[in-house]
């Protein structure tokens, strides 16, 4: 090795110890953080109006506080507005009908002619005498062996199906050791024909499939859930009708701590083994069914309609009025919008961001990602907290994967693949490789939302940095999404909502460009139009030649290149993609509502706003107050606010809130200050 050649290594050694030195002064020690993630730690810094002093408040206190209802690609709010149908009882008949039916059943096998031309080929394949003697099984109800063998399985086959079909699937035939047929009657109705079964599904107007018309490939149908994961729910689905998950498809996901609705498809499934789910499934219902000759994908949505109860709202200043704060606050939200951040969400729950890890992985320090997802920490799942102490203590993956929950995904990947590596002698420790091997055992979507978490934590800082420069105004260099340049080479625009699964589908890519001068004098285009690209390899960065420096400062603090996003991983080598600076809400309404009790509910579900409409149509008894969304409650001393509005996919809803009410996110913050 070269003199120039070592003092290059030394340099990169030093610039990690240096990196990793930073990680511990910010907390992180190696793995171990004990903070917690403020907006802050992940570039959320600034807002679009800092002149509306806001309002404290809490959200999720009560999973029924958050609502979520899907909007369609042809702008339909999702809502269950039914629990799907029950399948009418078959009266059980009477023994004379029994009798009747069975008088009529062999008066009709006595005068039974199979048809000419069926009737020909068995006699081609059989003999005259034989066919003589299977029509007289089927009208006496006994059996035979042909006393001709069938070598060729083949022949044996048709031989099969021609007997069901020319006597109505009534006779049963089975191939004997040395290749003969037992022919008989059926004892059960083994096999019934389409037309059979399509005449069995018809309701009172004629209507098959329970009246829902014709079968298409693909049945499309509304899931409301209740404090569940989309992932849980299609799992759950996937399980009770054993077919693959990749069947079961959805056009997003949907925030687990909340009650959503949105459509599903799923094809290769009956009807009525769809709907006979609902008898059994917890917190899920199922409804609104419809045959379509396409599935739905990730992306067919134009976004979701929330409603948000935020409780124990208080003022920030004495004498502040909470309606004027509102009116003002939506103007505003309704004038300029807000900065579209990846919300805190995407940075995950517990002290160690996941950020940070993709950043680890970027940098290809296997053993310091696998640190950061082993660490102790106290924001973590309470139950996992044994195995990762045993873990730090011993480096023992046969005794922390023991005692760690199948919840963690990751943690029980890593452990499960280092269970079969060897250690270091010399290090008493795994070599990088073996971590690198154990990374990549990590389930896909989770290998790939580390990473992805960077590019947001990049964005997000780069994005404050742009409101700074020109709040409401655009500048030159600053990009829109070229819509004359459609591509299927180019970056995707990151179409993420409430979770971060949505950007890991297929997804049309674009490209974008620079705003020249006299499209800026033109007025051609405003703040909501720009877009910022997360790093990577095949996306355009603004021309601006300060905002283009950020990309560059902000990720040499973390060793990297902007320029360089290419890795030998396929999956951390990131193409990039395009997001929207500014983001608008739509059909923004709000109301202020007193209440006694933290329990008291203040919107009520789709789930209970049909069942009360359904038993007030009934004539039974139902709760007057849940007839619509807004609850009626008592009046009490504590205050809160219901707030509705309509987002595109590619923005978070605490966002919105977050303009609005101009408090911290985090999940220890001010608006949502929950245990893990």
């Amino acid at each position: 090795m070269s003199d120039q050649s070592s003092k290059r290594e030394s340099e990169t050694v030093l610039q990690q110890e240096e990196i990793k030195k930073t990680k511990v002064a910010e907390g992180i020690n190696d793995g171990i953080n004990n903070s917690n993630i403020t907006e802050r730690d992940v570039g959320i810094t600034c807002y679009m109006s800092g002149d509306n002093v806001g309002f404290n408040g809490q959200i999720k206190q009560r999973y029924t506080d958050f609502l979520v209802n899907e909007i369609t690609k042809q702008g339909e709010v999702v809502h269950l507005t039914d629990k799907g149908f029950n399948v009418p009882k078959k009266p059980k008949p009477t023994k004379e009908q029994i009798e009747k039916l069975q008088k009529e059943e062999f008066e009709k096998r006595q005068t039974f002619e199979v048809d000419e031309n069926i009737r020909k080929e068995l006699v081609e394949m059989m003999d005259e005498e034989a066919v003589l003697q299977i029509e007289e099984v089927y009208r006496s109800n006994r059996k035979i062996e042909t006393s001709k063998a069938f070598e060729d399985k083949a022949e044996r086959t048709k031989l099969h199906q021609l007997l069901r079909k020319a006597f109505d699937n009534q006779l049963e035939s089975v191939t004997t050791p040395s290749n003969h047929l037992v022919i008989g009657m059926a004892t059960r109705q083994t096999r019934v024909s389409k037309q059979a079964l399509i005449e069995q599904t018809k309701d009172a107007n004629g209507v098959e499939n329970w009246g829902y018309g014709p079968s298409k490939s693909f049945i499309h149908f509304t899931v409301y859930k209740e404090n569940k994961d989309t992932m849980d729910v299609a799992n759950t689905l996937s399980k009770f009708m054993r077919i693959p998950t990749r069947l079961i498809r959805f056009s997003g996901t949907k925030d687990r701590r909340a009650v959503t609705c949105q459509r599903m498809s799923l094809s290769k499934i009956g009807l009525d083994r769809l709907n006979g789910l609902n008898k059994g499934l917890k917190g899920v219902v199922l409804g609104g069914y419809k045959f379509e000759d396409e599935p739905l994908n990730l992306g067919d949505l134009q976004g979701n309609e929330f409603t948000i109860a935020i409780r124990d709202v208080s003022l920030k200043n004495e004498g502040d009025d909470l309606e004027d704060i509102l009116n003002k606050g939506i103007e505003s939200l309704e004038k300029y919008g807000f900065i579209n951040y990846f919300g805190m969400q995407r940075f995950g729950t517990f002290s160690v961001s996941t950020h940070q890890i993709g950043q680890a992985l970027l940098s290809g320090d296997w053993k310091l990602a696998v640190d950061l997802i082993m660490a102790e920490q106290e924001n973590v799942l309470p139950i996992s907290k044994e195995a990762r102490k045993i873990w730090a203590e011993t480096k023992n993956p046969i005794h922390a994967v023991s005692a760690m929950p199948y919840q963690c995904l990751a943690e029980n990947a890593i452990l499960n693949a280092l269970c079969h590596e060897e250690k270091d002698e010399s290090l008493n420790d795994y070599p990088n490789s073996s971590y690198h091997n154990a990374i990549l055992k990590i389930p896909r979507n989770l290998r790939t939302m580390y990473v992805h978490a960077y590019q947001s934590y990049v964005w997000n800082k780069i994005a404050s940095e742009r409101i700074k420069l020109s709040e409401h105004k655009v500048i030159e260099g600053d990009l829109v999404v070229d819509d004359t340049a459609a591509s299927d080479c180019a970056a995707e625009v990151d179409q993420d909502g409430e979770d971060f699964d949505e950007d890991l589908r297929e997804a049309k890519f674009v490209r974008a460009r620079p705003i020249t001068a006299e499209e800026i004098a033109a007025k051609t285009f405003t703040m909501k139009d720009i877009v910022l690209p997360t790093p990577g390899f095949d996306i355009v960065y603004p021309a601006n030649e300060k905002l283009r420096q950020l990309y560059v400062d902000i990720m040499a603090k973390d060793n990297m290149d902007p320029f360089d996003m290419k890795r030998k991983v396929r999956d951390f080598s990131l193409a990039g993609s395009y997001r929207h600076v500014i983001n608008k809400p739509t059909d923004i309404e709000y109301r202020i509502v007193s209440y006694e009790n933290p329990t008291d509910q203040l919107i009520n579900t789709d789930l209970e706003i049909l069942n009360a409409n359904r038993g007030k149509d009934n004539g039974q008894k139902y709760i007057k107050s849940k007839l619509e969304r807004y609850s009626t409650v008592k009046e009490g001393d504590k205050k809160s606010v219901v707030i509705k509005f309509k987002l595109g996919v590619s923005a978070y809803a605490t966002m919105v809130l977050r303009e609005l009410m101009k408090v911290e996110t985090s999940r220890r913050g001010d608006m949502c200050n929950v245990t893990v």
